[in-house]
Order: C-alpha cells, then sequence, then structure tokens
C-alpha cells in the first residue's frame, strides 16, 4: 500500500514539481481552453443559425452544415489534432516544398504561443463548434414557432426574426448543456500534447519519465478537479433552478414566458434591418 501512495499520491513530491506542473497549466492549459472555448461557441452558434436557414436557396447551406456537424461528431478530435498539425505546416509557403498556405497561418505563432498550441485550439474549434452547434439548435427549436411567426407577421426578415427574437431566448435556455460542453473541452485540452505542447499533461510525464513517480500527473488531475468541479456543480444548479421555476408553473428566468413584447423594427441603416 506504502508503494502504491509513493508513486501516485507522494505530497512531498507534489510540492517539489508544483512549479513545473502548475506553470504548464497556467501558461498552456487554462488559455487554450478560454480561447477555444470561446471561438468555439460562437462558431457552434453560426452552425446552428446556418442550419436554419429556410428555404430552397438555402438547402445547401443547411446540407453543408449539417455535414460538417455529423462529420465532426464522428471523427476522434486526436485525430483532427494531427491532421492539422501535420497538414499546415506542410502547405506552408515557407516548407521545403512551398505551398499555398502563408507561413503566418500555417505555422502560426500569434500572441507568442507556438504553433502547437494554435493548432490545439483549430481543433478544438472545429470539433466542440459541431457538438455545441447542435445544443444551439436544441434550444432555437425549443422557442415556440408562434414567436417567429409573430416576428415575421411585423415585418422582420428571417435574419431579424433570429437575431432579436428567437437566438436570444434560445441562448438562454442551453447554457447548462453549453457548460458541459466547455467542461469536456477542458479535458480534452490534454490531447494537444501529442503534438508536443508541454502543457500540464505533458509536463507530468516529462517528470513521471525522469522520475519513474506519477505523483506529478496525479498533481495535475486534482488541477483540472479545482476547476471542473465547481462548473459541475454551475451546471447543476441551473438544472435544479430551471426545473424549479417549471414546476411552480413558471419558465426559466429569460425563457420563453419571460420574453417581452416585440420591439420595433430597428431603424433603417443598423443591424440587418438594412439588409
Amino acid at each position: 500500500m506504502s508503494q502504491f501512495i509513493n508513486q501516485f499520491f507522494d505530497v512531498n513530491f507534489m510540492i517539489n514539481h508544483f512549479g513545473d506542473v502548475w506553470h504548464a497549466f497556467i501558461t498552456y492549459t487554462i488559455p487554450l481552453w478560454l480561447i477555444s472555448g470561446a471561438l468555439a461557441l460562437i462558431w457552434g452558434l453560426i452552425l446552428a443559425m446556418l442550419r436554419q436557414v429556410p428555404g430552397k436557396a438555402g438547402l445547401p447551406v443547411r446540407i453543408l452544415a449539417i455535414a460538417y456537424i455529423d462529420a465532426f461528431r464522428g471523427i476522434p478530435m486526436l485525430l483532427v489534432i494531427v491532421l492539422i498539425a501535420g497538414g499546415l505546416g506542410a502547405l506552408s509557403a515557407g516548407a521545403a516544398i512551398p505551398g499555398p498556405i502563408p507561413a503566418s497561418i500555417a505555422v502560426p505563432t500569434w500572441l507568442g504561443f507556438p504553433s502547437p498550441f494554435w493548432y490545439g485550439v483549430m481543433a478544438c474549434v472545429i470539433t466542440y463548434g459541431a457538438y455545441m452547434a447542435e445544443v444551439y439548435r436544441a434550444g432555437i427549436e425549443a422557442v415556440p414557432q408562434g414567436q417567429t411567426e409573430a416576428a415575421r407577421s411585423l415585418g422582420m426578415s428571417h435574419g431579424q426574426s433570429m437575431r432579436f427574437v428567437v437566438i436570444p431566448q434560445a441562448v438562454r435556455t442551453v447554457i447548462p448543456p453549453l457548460l458541459n460542453d466547455l467542461i469536456a473541452l477542458m479535458k480534452d485540452t490534454s490531447l494537444v500534447s501529442v503534438i508536443g505542447l508541454v502543457e500540464v499533461v505533458q509536463a507530468g510525464r516529462d517528470i513521471q519519465s525522469k522520475t519513474f513517480n506519477s505523483s506529478a500527473l496525479t498533481l495535475g488531475a486534482i488541477l483540472f478537479l479545482v476547476l471542473t468541479i465547481p462548473l459541475a456543480r454551475l451546471v447543476d444548479w441551473l438544472i435544479a433552478r430551471q426545473q424549479a421555476k417549471t414546476r411552480r408553473g413558471g419558465t426559466p428566468t429569460g425563457g420563453v414566458g419571460d420574453e417581452p413584447a416585440l420591439q420595433p423594427l430597428p431603424s433603417a441603416g443598423g443591424g440587418l434591418g438594412a439588409a
């Protein structure tokens, strides 16, 4: 039993190597999660809106959006990471055999982060954008059709009704599942270690390979738990809050039942009203 504890839960070992693990966590893991999460939320919303484009003219757009979502929900993110890291570098205009993509894009070093960091961001956004698109779609379809019909009867275009009526209601109702996706994304940032980014898991593995002790990896797991457990409890609280309001015969705050009357069309020259 003592050997097991010394191998995985050696407190003194964790203290001695805390600086290395913490540096990797705060330098790469957290920024990778925050940047990827923010961009994936935006990209997922765009995909969900493209999937809702109406009419025969919008059919090709809907087909492409559905194909993208289905494809990247089915492909492992690890494979996406490897494809991006290997493919973009090979297509760089500064490669041994010059390609069509500028080196600043194919081998990005924006904001001082190395290329593997940005390859990881791209893979996370591409993959989790597809998952979040389905969450947004569920929220959009949960908004009563009468809301859209009322907006259209006031002269709003499809884009205006989505922007001012449907999307604000849909987003507020899907916050808990979106937070669940962000928790999953936090854990999947560790996959970027396969292309050489020394984030928290890779830092723990490097220490393990030198010392033959796994306590540094346990320390990395604890750091993940410190962030993910409060987020999980927040999701539980939000779900319980929505259920409590529903049981009382109301709707969640900001839901359909709380939506104010439709506002007048924006003035010419502003927003989608000018389209």
